[in-house]
């Protein structure tokens, strides 16, 4: 069995093209993809050969972990049957390429227990259930509530509606690039040069990734105050000492998400808490990948983009 995947060939180069799948056992299901989403963050990393070494990494690579995909077979110690539409983070099924994260390719075999079912009716949204679990990880790695995010991508935009989802206070956003302040529903975004931006937090959460942002984070926590680190750095993180020294602070951690999230993610959907529309800005066809990762990585009006494996030609 052979599937069309998204392949980096090596750091910098992309193509489309078949692999063969490894055969499924009872416990797997063999799903078709429908949408998968690109990562700006780790894919970003993989593309372009700063992600750090993990084990069961090596090039060529099939990226992805945001897929949505309907069940087509499913082993009797699956738990899962045909018909079914699930959410896909990732799978590890190819004979001759490395699946680290491994989801954007057509077809996939996934053990059953990996995947969670998912609406039909959010079927494409739901690509957003990486991320919004991340943010929802994050949140309670803070163990409690949120002052100020920053970053107002996709992963801001979550971490912000699920703090009110949550009940919190509406939480602020900084956000530096004019193109992303736009978009905000029920909280500020603020310009970190502003005034209103610098007023003294107890927790803020960093969801933009940009190493160069914690110093100025650290600089307005009140003392004791926390701070998360929700983005993926991919190198050593520096931050001045004596701030942060003098405010006593606590940094904590925020790493994968866990099933957990994700189903706490559905519950707050399901609720009618969590809305997930209007952060997919961009669509394309597997055919047009190479130019949908620049578009994803480079373009800050693209918010998320989404391949649509629905119509490969």
């Amino acid at each position: 069995m052979d599937t069309t995947a998204i392949v980096f060939e090596e750091p910098g180069t992309l193509s489309v093209k078949q692999l063969a799948l490894t055969p499924p056992d009872t416990c797997d299901v063999v799903v078709e993809t429908l949408f998968s989403g690109i990562s700006t963050g780790t894919e970003k990393m993989l593309f372009e050969g700063s992600m750090p070494q993990f084990p069961g990494m090596g090039y060529p690579l099939v990226p992805g972990y945001e897929s949505i995909a309907t069940v087509v077979e499913a082993g009797s110690g699956s738990g899962r049957r045909p018909g079914e539409t699930v959410f896909v983070p990732g799978a590890n099924c190819y004979a001759n390429a490395a699946g680290l994260f491994g989801a954007s390719a057509d077809r996939l075999v996934v053990p059953g227990n990996r995947t969670i079912p998912v609406r039909e009716d959010i079927a494409e949204d739901a690509v957003l259930l990486a991320l919004a679990a991340t943010a929802h990880r994050a949140l309670s790695r803070a163990q409690e509530p949120v002052d100020v995010i920053i970053g107002h991508g996709v992963l801001g935009r979550l971490m912000a509606r699920i703090a009110i989802a949550q009940g919190q206070t509406p939480p602020r956003v900084v956000e530096s690039s004019p193109e992303r302040r736009r978009g905000a529903e029920g909280y500020d975004v603020l310009s970190p040069a502003g005034n209103a931006s610098k007023a003294a937090s107890y927790c803020t959460i960093d969801a933009s990734g940009d190493p160069s942002a914690i110093d100025s984070a650290i600089a307005g926590l009140h003392r004791n105050g926390v701070l998360v680190l929700a983005g993926f750095y991919g190198d050593t993180v520096r931050f001045a000492f004596p701030p942060a020294f003098m405010r006593e602070v606590n940094i904590a951690l925020s790493a994968e998400f866990t099933p957990e999230d994700t189903h706490a993610v559905l519950d707050l959907v399901a609720d009618g808490r969590l809305s997930l529309k209007g952060l997919i800005t961009h669509h394309a066809h597997p055919k047009e990948a190479s130019q949908a990762y620049r578009t994803a990585f480079d373009d800050p009006s693209c918010l998320k983009m989404v391949i649509d494996w629905r119509k490969p030609s």
